[in-house]
């Protein structure tokens, strides 16, 4: 039987063999508790503080400026509401980007109902966010600035060095949500000049359920879960061991192995856009072209924009995953991709991007299935109508 092939890497990726066989003895009862004093809680608490070691080295971190958190989307969440705990509402200025994920969009919605003021940046064509429309939003009362490091749905990479450099020059903080990039990017935070940064396990072959705040030392923020003071006093509760050394084991291996799998990647995905180009003549790639995730491909097929999700339902029947966009937003699957508004989309286009993401386990045999399954999907829907040219 022919096996599935997997081509969803950026809603989440498989947990690597080496990550499952270093949480395993986690995983069968030898975890105590981190915070007890006896050897099993001594040698838990080793555990998470060597994976917090592992992946301030990814980052270029001190250990000490990690919190380990529950997922990414609570890392977002902890670094906006957390700064904004510090000033009153009517004194917080935000400034974010258009593209966001939910994790930070809903999150600013919840700011503005508290009293804060949210701007939103435009972003270009290719959807990538310009230093100069950050320069031209920054008011007195900007505290942060939280733009993505690289957008989910296009795979677009963010000039996060140079946005930094903008707010820290008007003396705001910068934030990146980095769920999608850390491990597929080299991310410094020191060199980047980052105030804080998110991250999420399940993105770089990691488990599901871990996240990462990274929060530079001297940033200060209030926490959202209260209790027994774990994680600095920033995210109290009982630590996922299990979790944190998977976490810890893909940081490694993301440091170990990126600039080759990088490059095999950025191979497997030219192959594809340049196969396209001659058996889909119409379809067209969203996003910059160079300026994006190393195998991270979103395509709309002109005309057929409105069948985007029945052509994800029939590479689904013959055995082939994909997206129609962002995982986290699949329960508003009929509604037009805030992503591609923002970067000038008629609603009708839209709808109709699929988002192929490929991942370290993904081989060119893979890419052979979704050349030849993919052209003949395309021909099965309804026939291109008159619709405007792509520009």
């Amino acid at each position: 039987m022919i096996g599935r092939v997997y081509l969803d890497n950026a809603a989440t990726t498989p947990v690597d063999p080496v990550v499952a066989e270093a949480m395993r003895p986690w995983l069968e009862g030898g975890s105590g508790n981190p915070s007890s004093l006896h050897a099993p809680g001594r040698l838990a608490r080793e555990a998470v503080e060597h994976a917090r070691r592992q992946v301030a080295a990814l980052l270029n971190a001190d250990p000490g400026e990690l919190v380990f958190t529950g997922s990414g989307t609570e890392a977002d969440n902890l670094a906006l509401i957390g700064i904004s705990e510090s000033f009153a509402p009517r004194e917080f200025h935000l400034v974010t980007s258009g593209i966001e994920h939910p994790a930070v969009l809903s999150t600013c919605d919840y700011l503005i109902r508290r009293g804060a003021e949210v701007t939103y940046l435009p972003v270009e064509a290719n959807g990538i966010v310009s230093p100069a429309s950050l320069q031209a939003a920054l008011r007195p009362m900007t505290r942060l600035v939280s733009v993505m490091a690289a957008n989910n749905v296009t795979g677009a990479v963010q000039p996060v060095a140079e946005l930094a450099r903008v707010a820290h020059e008007h003396g705001a903080l910068f934030h990146t949500d980095a769920v999608q990039a850390v491990g597929k990017l080299p991310l410094d935070v020191r060199i980047q000049s980052i105030d804080l940064l998110s991250l999420s396990a399940h993105k770089l072959y990691g488990p599901q359920g871990v996240g990462v705040l990274y929060l530079r030392e001297g940033v200060e923020l209030e926490p959202l879960v209260h209790g027994g003071g774990q994680e600095g006093g920033l995210r109290s509760g009982t630590e996922n061991v299990a979790g944190l050394v998977g976490l810890g084991k893909a940081a490694a291996l993301a440091l170990a192995s990126l600039a080759e799998e990088n490059a095999r990647l950025v191979r497997m995905g030219e192959r594809i856009l340049t196969d396209l180009a001659s058996s889909i003549p119409h379809a067209y790639l969203i996003g910059d072209r160079y300026r994006r995730l190393p195998g991270h491909l979103c395509v709309g097929f002109q005309g057929q924009e409105g069948e985007a999700i029945k052509l994800l339902l029939v590479l689904d029947e013959l055995g082939i995953s994909v997206s129609t966009g962002s995982a986290c937003s699949a329960h508003h699957s009929g509604e037009p991709s805030s992503v591609l508004l923002a970067m000038g989309f008629d609603p009708v286009r839209a709808r109709g991007s699929l988002r192929i993401t490929l991942g370290r386990f993904n081989t060119d045999a893979d890419v052979d299935r979704l050349l030849k399954a993919l052209p003949e999907a395309v021909e099965s829907l309804r026939p291109i109508t008159t619709h405007s040219p792509v520009t």
